[in-house]
């Protein structure tokens, strides 16, 4: 004999159950079936988050410590008796004064912002023609790009240094130490993976909403930016918060187009508190949180943009 489920709804929570041959499925408001929690994924994710934050806490730890006692005992001391251990802020301090943090700081929003925004406007317009365009040859200059994505900026950094210093001989417009530096080279390695993750969120979208607007005479340009941007926030937004962490932690290209001066940034100004001989790694120490500060804000703020981003377009 078969057993017909019957369905349960429970008007107060919204929720769904089933009952077939005895056993109970629950559902949640979409209709899906609700699944069992895996204790041991939890377990193993959770112990591979506190082995990532181990080493931040002992950053941490190092930078409320003074000075001596960082040099007699280790971190973990610290925590093991912490109301016998004598805190302090001193190292902030003086990491913010060394900094010159209220220069620094916009120094490196002022690299960081356009650096974003250039790379997510030009490959948002690529990745649509990459889409919705039909021209000879759109396959292979796709299978370029890719090709592109594992091309280093460390073995391309002595011909645009050469190139930036050609420029500036030419025309008399110094690139090497100003932001369009910083901005040339990180929106121009930033682009091949913008436009990958652009494109494969696209092809996710309904095309029949193309068609229609088509038909109903809108151009490419009003296509673009009526139905395509809003539509593709998330994907856009991912990709913004990764370029910003990207930019805003960087050092090497700021250490080589930007160099030493009035426009350095942060990370920059982290290298010099360390000093000739390395004296001042407590300050690096504390340094590093204050530099940590914006990234922690934007990622955890737009932390659902950046995961609805990434997975959108991983199927269709």
């Amino acid at each position: 004999m078969t057993v017909i489920p019957t369905p349960i709804v429970d008007e107060d929570s919204g929720k769904r159950e089933t009952i077939d041959g005895g056993r109970k499925k629950k559902y949640d408001k979409t209709g899906a079936e609700k699944q069992k929690p895996h204790v041991l994924i939890t377990v193993i994710t959770g112990v591979i988050a506190i082995a990532w934050l181990f080493p931040l806490l002992g950053l941490l730890v190092t930078s409320l410590r003074p000075r001596a006692d960082v040099e007699s005992t280790g971190w973990w001391t610290a925590i093991l008796s912490p109301f016998q251990t004598a805190w302090t802020l001193e190292p902030f301090a003086q990491a913010w004064t060394a900094l010159d943090a209220g220069t620094t700081f916009w120094n490196s929003v002022a690299v960081t912002v356009p650096a974003t925004v250039l790379p997510v406007m030009f490959a948002a317009m690529a990745a649509y023609a990459f889409t919705f365009f039909q021209f000879r040859g759109k396959e292979i200059y796709f299978a370029v790009i890719l090709g592109l994505m594992v091309v280093p900026v460390q073995i391309a950094v002595i011909p645009i240094l050469q190139l930036f210093v050609w420029f500036g001989d030419v025309t008399g417009i110094p690139i090497i130490g100003q932001y369009q530096a910083a901005w040339i080279v990180h929106a121009t390695f930033a682009m091949p993976l913008a436009i990958y993750i652009l494109r494969n969120y696209m092809q996710t979208l309904p095309n029949s909403l193309i068609e229609a607007a088509r038909v109903d005479g809108a151009s490419h340009f009003q296509i673009f930016w009526r139905l395509i941007v809003p539509m593709s926030v998330p994907a856009l937004a991912s990709f913004a918060i990764f370029q910003f962490l990207w930019v805003w932690n960087d050092f090497f290209v700021a250490y080589l187009f930007i160099q030493s001066g009035p426009n350095q940034v942060l990370t920059q100004g982290l290298y010099t508190l360390l000093g000739q001989y390395g004296q001042g790694w407590q300050r690096v120490a504390a340094g590093s949180f204050i530099t940590l500060v914006v990234p922690l804000a934007i990622f955890f703020g737009l932390q659902r943009f950046f995961v609805r981003g990434l997975t959108a377009g991983s199927v269709k």
